[in-house]
C-alpha cells in the first residue's frame, strides 16, 4: 500500500511519514536490520545507497553513501540510540564528508521509527525526523527530503514481497 501521509510540523521542528505494508512487523523490521535490504530502498531510485558499515545495535553506527545519476556521491552517518526489535528504532542522522566524518555545518537530525501491527500480517511504519531549527528543516525540505523519502519508501513493497534473506 505504501505512503499513507506526510506531515511537516514547523512548530515541533519535525517531519513525519506514515506508510503501511502488507507484511508482518518482524518482516518490516528486517528491511532496517539487514544492510543489503536497507540499501535497496534507502534513497530514491535515482540515488541508491551503499552501506559501508551497519552496526545495528544501541550505541552502534552506520555509514553509507548514495550515488546520483551523474555519479555524484552524497555521504551520511547514523548513530543508533535505541534498537528495540521488532517495533522501535531511533538514530541520530547527518551528512558526512569524503572520509565519513560528520559535516557539522549541516547539523544533525534525530529519527524515530515505530512499527505496529494494524491487522494480521499488516504493518504501519511511522518515521518522525526531528530537526535542530526551523532553518535546518526548511533547508532539508528544499533539498527534496520529502519527495526523496516518498520515492525511497515506494520501493519497500517489492522488497517485502520477496522471501526474507535474514
Amino acid at each position: 500500500m505504501g505512503i499513507i501521509s506526510t506531515d511537516r510540523d514547523l512548530e515541533a521542528l519535525s517531519f513525519t511519514l506514515v506508510a503501511e505494508f502488507d507484511a508482518a512487523v518482524g518482516r518490516v523490521w528486517q528491511i532496517w536490520e539487514d544492510p543489503r535490504q536497507l540499501e535497496r530502498w534507502w534513497g530514491p531510485p535515482t540515488w541508491p545507497a551503499t552501506f559501508e558499515k551497519h552496526d545495528f545495535r544501541q550505541g552502534g553506527s552506520a555509514s553509507y553513501y548514495m550515488t546520483g545519476p551523474e555519479g555524484e556521491v552524497s555521504r551520511g552517518w547514523w548513530k543508533f540510540t535505541a534498537v528495540e526489535a521488532p517495533s522501535r528504532l531511533e538514530f541520530d542522522d547527518g551528512f558526512a564528508d569524503e572520509s565519513g566524518a560528520p559535516v557539522d555545518a549541516m547539523g544533525e537530525t534525530h529519527a524515530v521509527v515505530t512499527l505496529q501491527e494494524v491487522e494480521a500480517g499488516r504493518t504501519r511504519m511511522t518515521v518522525t525526523s526531528s530537526f535542530e531549527s526551523a532553518d535546518q528543516l526548511q533547508q532539508m525540505l528544499e533539498m527534496g527530503m520529502e519527495e526523496g523519502m516518498k520515492q525511497a519508501m515506494g520501493q519497500i513493497d517489492g522488497i517485502l514481497a520477496e522471501r526474507a534473506s535474514v
